[in-house]
């Protein structure tokens, strides 16, 4: 089976595929893409399967070396690529040589490289996903890593690229509950803007005005991804792929799952405008 070696990391390059589903209730959560489409489109333009695993990237700046050609694709947050030192292209098929670099985005957070027959790496529960909360799956990737991926014949794709774009302001739609009535007034959330303070891939930490709650704390409970939880200091955090599976304080609502991506794609002082669903 053919093999990359990793020679660069920025800030965090993981192992990710749809994550692991059924064992929320074992306090394992999904984990998987933060940018779900994302992945699949990389996949999708070389003929994966949509549930392949590819190397996620936080910040781009990753470089590879391939013991032979194979066929990549990059996507999510637009960056520059190279490869064997020359000006690639990002979101559509191209045929690596001996080296792949990829550099810092343009615009977002996170990206995607699909290669040809997807990432070979141990399941864990079901999936090849590093889990950065629980430790479960693949350590991220350092330099010096080999990792292993599929040696299938690359399929003939037709597929313009696409971009949904990273705007300066993220707008999400949210479905109040289950916690609403712990709050002097949950349409707060609507009434104003809130901004990304810091982020990784467990949740998205929110600035703004305060949302004033009623109740104190409650016992621990269910948590999903897209949960809005507001902690003591009343600045809502948005759970992501890597959230914890219970937590105690109150839940105002959810984010809608197609949204989230746009959320995590969000950088540090973006500007988050919640809406009904």
């Amino acid at each position: 089976m053919p093999e990359l070696e990793v020679v660069a990391v920025g800030v965090l390059a993981t192992v990710q595929d749809r994550g692991r589903v059924g064992y929320a209730h074992l306090g394992v959560p999904r984990s998987g893409a933060v940018d779900a489409p994302a992945l699949a489109l990389a996949n999708r333009l070389l003929g994966n399967d949509s549930g392949a695993a590819g190397i996620e990237l936080a910040y781009g700046r990753f470089e590879a070396r391939f013991e032979r050609p194979a066929y990549v694709a990059v996507a999510g947050a637009p960056a520059p690529v190279w490869v064997d030192g020359r000006p690639g292209a990002f979101g559509v098929p191209i045929r690596a040589g001996r080296s792949l670099r990829v550099g810092s985005p343009v615009a977002g957070v996170y990206m995607y490289i699909a290669v040809q027959g997807g990432v070979d790496v141990p399941r864990v529960l079901g999936s090849r996903s590093t889990d950065t909360l629980s430790g479960l799956g693949p350590a991220p990737l350092r330099a010096g890593d080999l990792v292993a991926f599929g040696d299938s014949t690359p399929a003939a794709v037709d597929f313009t690229p696409w971009s949904r774009g990273v705007l300066g302001e993220v707008r999400v739609r949210v479905r109040l509950g289950p916690r609403d009535d712990w709050f002097d007034d949950p349409g707060s959330l609507f009434a104003q803007p809130f901004h990304v303070g810091s982020a990784n891939r467990i949740g998205v930490r929110l600035s703004g005005t305060p949302i004033a709650r009623r109740r104190g704390e409650l016992p621990s409970e269910g948590l999903v991804s897209g949960s809005i939880q507001v902690p003591g200091d009343g600045l809502p955090i948005v759970f992501l792929a890597d959230h914890p599976t219970t937590g105690g304080y109150p839940v105002i609502g959810v984010v809608h799952p197609d949204d989230l991506p746009l959320l995590a794609q969000a950088r540090t002082g973006a500007r988050v405008v919640f809406c009904g669903p």
